[in-house]
């Protein structure tokens, strides 16, 4: 009995713990649920395949993953209601200007309601990559155990055989990306 008791109570306080900062990541449009990561990088070892990803871009346009095989892929998960990816949106810019075409930049928007939003963050912000729209998640369910489908933003570098390399959860900076392309373009 007394055992349960402490489960509960461990229990009621991992949950009271874990809902703590909703309030600190609820953004305009009223949405929370989002967890911002450290910006910590983590390089894996073994290298994961990247799973499948098709889907339609934010201005209507098919994407496929593979179709960028034999290049390196930097994947950024975002949401124009997330504060932290307005921050890391012209870091993504001025790496994706200093790596040029040796590097594939590729988002995927997530739980924008409707692309509206999203369009106006990609604008906004001046980004010439593609995102692929994903307005429930259902995509980044392809991604279990590679990206949390509650930390936003996250920044997946997918090397040329289509591994993932390396992955932060949070945000980037432009040094830290520019050496997590670097240890992409390594063998792993």
């Amino acid at each position: 009995m007394r055992r349960t008791a402490l489960l509960v109570v461990a229990l009621l306080l991992a949950l009271t713990a874990c809902d703590s900062g909703a309030d600190a990541n609820r953004d305009r449009q009223g949405q929370t649920g989002f967890v911002s990561g450290s910006g910590v990088v983590s390089v894996l070892s073994p290298r994961k395949p990247v799973p499948e990803l098709t889907g339609q871009t934010l201005d209507g346009k098919k994407l496929t993953l593979s179709d960028y095989r034999g290049k390196v892929v930097v994947l950024n998960v975002w949401g124009s209601w997330c504060k932290p990816c307005r921050r890391e949106a012209p870091l993504l810019n001025e790496a994706s200007k200093k790596l040029g075409d040796s590097v594939a930049f590729v988002g995927i928007n997530t739980r924008d309601k409707n692309p509206v939003p999203a369009r106006k963050f990609v604008q906004a912000y001046g980004i010439t990559f593609p995102s692929v729209y994903d307005s429930d998640g259902k995509l980044l369910l392809r991604f279990r155990g590679l990206i949390s489908p509650n930390s936003i933003p996250t920044t997946l570098v997918i090397d040329a055989e289509g591994k993932v390399a390396v992955r932060v959860l949070g945000e980037i900076s432009v040094a830290s990306l520019m050496d997590m392309v670097e240890k992409a373009r390594t063998s792993g």
